[in-house]
Order: structure tokens, then C-alpha cells, then sequence
């Protein structure tokens, strides 16, 4: 007699793509959210849009200012493709005056923290963005 084959969790890893040329600014949001969730970090577009190529990312953390293309023209390149069209992403920058809310959002961005953020609520917006069907 046959044994079914073990399922190794019922609980899936869901996982979060930090966009940030700050390796500190990466740390920091690497040790807030590793408890919930795998995270992968870039500091440019091209390591972002690898990333985002090899790894299902259920969640988008994105810098406005990055080296090269900026995060407001990667949004709007990840906005294009219909892979990409409804994963969060979450603006998490220092540029907080009202004009650049307003472009975050146009560019596609789901959600717009300014840094620096409270580590609380930046877990808390991401679990609330979290989709659905990918909460733990």
C-alpha cells in the first residue's frame, strides 16, 4: 500500500519585491516584513524587472528615485504588461509634497508611504494590499 505524497506546508510564501537603491532603506524593510513574507530587493529597474521575470511577486515596494529609470516610469512600465496589472505597489519615498502623490497614483501606484515610514505601518499597509487570495 501506497502512501499519498507529504505536502511539504498548506501555507504558501508570498513574496515582496523592495525596489531601493538603499541597501539600508532594503535592510530595513528586509527585517520588518521577513517574519510574514520572502523578500527580494534591487536597487535599479533592470534588477527589479529580473525579479519580477523569475519570482511570482505578490507585492511591489518601489523608491521614486532610482539610478536610470526612475520608480514613477518602472510603475509605468509594470502598469503596461497584463501579468502586472493588478499587483500592488507601493510607493515608498521621500518625495512627499502633494504633486508627487499625485503622480505616484496616475502612475499606477496602489498606495504612497513617505520616509521615513513607522515600520507598523508599513506592515499593515502590506498586509492590507496583500491580494487575497495570496494572504497567509
Amino acid at each position: 500500500m501506497t502512501k499519498p505524497p507529504e505536502q511539504s506546508s498548506d501555507l504558501m510564501v508570498y513574496k515582496v519585491l523592495a525596489v531601493d537603491d538603499s541597501v539600508a532603506i532594503q535592510d530595513l524593510i528586509r527585517q520588518i516584513l521577513k517574519k510574514k513574507y520572502q523578500v527580494f530587493t534591487a536597487s535599479n529597474t533592470v534588477e527589479a524587472l529580473g525579479i519580477l521575470y523569475h519570482e511570482k511577486v505578490n507585492l511591489m515596494l518601489l523608491d521614486i528615485s532610482l539610478p536610470g529609470v526612475d520608480g514613477l516610469e518602472l510603475c509605468r512600465i509594470i502598469r503596461k504588461n497584463a501579468l502586472y496589472k493588478n499587483l500592488p505597489i507601493i510607493m515608498v519615498t521621500s518625495r512627499n509634497s502633494l504633486s508627487d502623490k499625485l503622480e505616484g497614483k496616475m502612475a499606477g501606484a496602489s498606495e504612497y508611504l513617505t520616509k521615513p515610514f513607522d515600520p507598523q505601518h508599513l506592515l499593515k499597509t502590506v498586509e492590507t494590499l496583500m491580494p487575497q487570495a495570496t494572504r497567509i
